[in-house]
């Protein structure tokens, strides 16, 4: 089956999932999620990304983010994938894909959804019953946006109304 290209819109933002090949978990301990965290921090820098939020689920990653050139989305993601593959793979004496084909991504136009898209991200982990409250989940950007956390990894939303 042909791959189809991804829609790609200058100025927008784009809610990012990748999963774990077969739905593994991709995140075992604490240090797991830490290092993920690690290489998305220097992929930001590296290809100019912002990132609005965040989660780290067991099997899959969310990540709302913007890009100053959108067509480097692809790179970004190639090279948090590859670097934490690369580091799962040597911890834990595996070889070959952690993740389940390409990543999806769904462009989302700045304006009142993007903060909902936010919140969306932010309260997986309650929709799956880990937590009963967002608040409670370490590895999430809920804590940092809601300003609970210091400022670490997340850049600042700008709503256009």
């Amino acid at each position: 089956m042909p791959v189809t290209s991804r829609i790609l819109i200058e100025y927008a933002c784009y809610h990012i999932i990748t999963r774990g090949n077969q739905k593994q978990r991709i995140f075992s301990e604490n240090n797991d999620h830490a290092r993920y965290l690690g290489i998305l921090k220097r992929a930001k820098k590296k290809y100019k990304i912002s990132l609005y939020s965040y989660c780290l689920m067991p099997n899959h990653v969310h990540l709302l983010i913007e890009a100053e050139e959108v067509e480097k989305i692809s790179k970004f993601m190639q090279w948090v994938n590859r670097g934490y593959t690369a580091c799962f793979n040597s911890k834990y004496d595996k070889v070959g894909h952690l993740w389940q084909g390409r990543f999806k991504s769904k462009p989302i136009l700045k304006g009142e959804y993007l903060v909902h898209c936010s919140t969306y991200i932010e309260e997986n982990p309650v929709r799956a019953n880990m937590v009963d409250d967002p608040v409670k989940y370490k590895w999430s950007s809920y804590r940092e946006r809601c300003l609970i956390a210091g400022k670490s990894m997340l850049d600042e939303i700008r709503v256009q109304l």
